[in-house]
């Protein structure tokens, strides 16, 4: 049964970078984020992140390893920090390493494997400790002052509402219960919430962006930076393609990061004016190889930057399908960000290969 399933999700990936030829980027011209970074002037305390999925996964473990630096995450179906990490009595069935992560931080296994264990919280909460302990990640100490949106769908079958309410839990842990809003969506399922773009609200499937007559993008900014001005048109000439690569190694594969991402630069900003940052974190099979530009212009997020002097910047992550004889673990089938460790142990502290990329794109814009 589980090589069935795991052939099912190499079928998916299959299919998936077929459908992503027939897209096509917004600029087929990559700038450098540096030279884009000139003209900028971000204010370094007003920096954020969100994510959705995969890319929720992400978010919280970039808001926690730099803590220092991030001021509020918003979070979309996604699960505590280092999750995937803790240990459970029915790993010993799952001979791929993947047994957490797919049966205990989310519930993408077969139906043998549904019964499972919750999230150990206390597993993560001294986690945190350690690797801060260690100097590899930010002091917990400066979550207390940071401000976290979380959403859940209850028709969520792939991180159900018990995962979120984990995180909720390791949230409280470290920061007061009333800089949590949690959103709990009785006809939601697993996607980017949306009030009026994408696929019905109780679907599962790609491009995972969903109408659930919910601006999510616009509830967790308002959360995270207090009262916002009304969104207005987002413009096109100020969504910019550029070349990531300049911040991570294009030779090492495992980072199974795209050659491009994009950054939406309002016109206030690119004049002078003091400005925010967010990092809007894409989830599975929703980077631009697989369904186009559709998570960076119809998430939601640019209308709201154009009017609130908040650049948003959207790394991509790219499918990895390894080698011939590597672990099921460590590949990444669906381009999801790394919150499981195929990229290498230190996936979830400051020396993983994203995070320093993630990191070197915050320090090139704040800087």
């Amino acid at each position: 049964m589980l090589n069935t399933f795991f052939s099912k999700l190499k079928l998916v990936a299959k299919l998936s970078l077929l459908t992503g030829l027939m897209f096509i980027s917004v600029s087929s011209k990559a700038e450098s984020l540096v030279e884009l970074s000139k003209p900028l002037n971000i204010d370094p305390e007003q920096t954020s992140v969100s994510g959705v999925s995969s890319g929720a996964f992400m978010a919280v473990q970039l808001q926690i390893i730099y803590s220092q630096n991030i001021m509020g995450a918003g979070v979309i179906a996604g699960g505590p920090y280092r999750c995937a990490a803790g240990k459970y009595l029915a790993r010993w069935l799952d001979f791929t390493g993947m047994y957490t992560m797919l049966s205990v931080c989310t519930h993408t296994t077969p139906a043998l494997w549904k019964r499972s264990a919750n999230p150990d919280v206390d597993f993560s909460v001294r986690e945190t400790k350690r690797l801060a302990q260690a100097g590899l990640i930010d002091d917990p100490t400066y979550l207390a002052r940071q401000k976290v949106w979380m959403f859940s769908g209850a028709k969520d079958p792939l991180v159900p509402t018990q995962v979120m309410d984990s995180l909720n839990a390791y949230y409280q842990s470290f920061m007061p219960a009333e800089n949590i809003a949690y959103i709990k969506n009785p006809n939601a399922s697993h996607g980017m919430i949306t009030d009026s773009y994408g696929g019905a609200c109780k679907l599962a499937l790609p491009p995972f962006i969903n109408d659930c007559d919910l601006d999510a993008a616009g509830a967790l900014l308002q959360q995270i930076y207090g009262s916002l001005h009304t969104k207005t048109e987002a413009k096109s000439t100020n969504l910019h393609t550029f070349d990531q690569q300049a911040f991570f190694d294009p030779k090492d594969p495992s980072i199974s990061m795209h050659r491009n991402a994009h950054i939406y630069i309002p016109t206030a900003c690119k004049n002078g004016a003091r400005c925010k940052l967010h990092i809007a974190l894409h989830g599975c099979s929703q980077t631009e190889d697989l369904i186009g530009d559709m998570f960076y212009t119809q998430a939601g997020y640019n209308a709201w930057a154009e009017s609130n002097n908040l650049i948003v910047l959207y790394p991509q992550t790219k499918v990895w399908l390894g080698a011939s004889f590597t672990a099921d673990a460590q590949r990444n089938f669906q381009a999801c960000w790394d919150w499981w460790g195929y990229s290498g142990e230190h996936y979830a502290d400051k020396q993983g290969k994203q995070i320093r990329a993630l990191g070197q794109m915050m320090n090139a814009l704040v800087n």
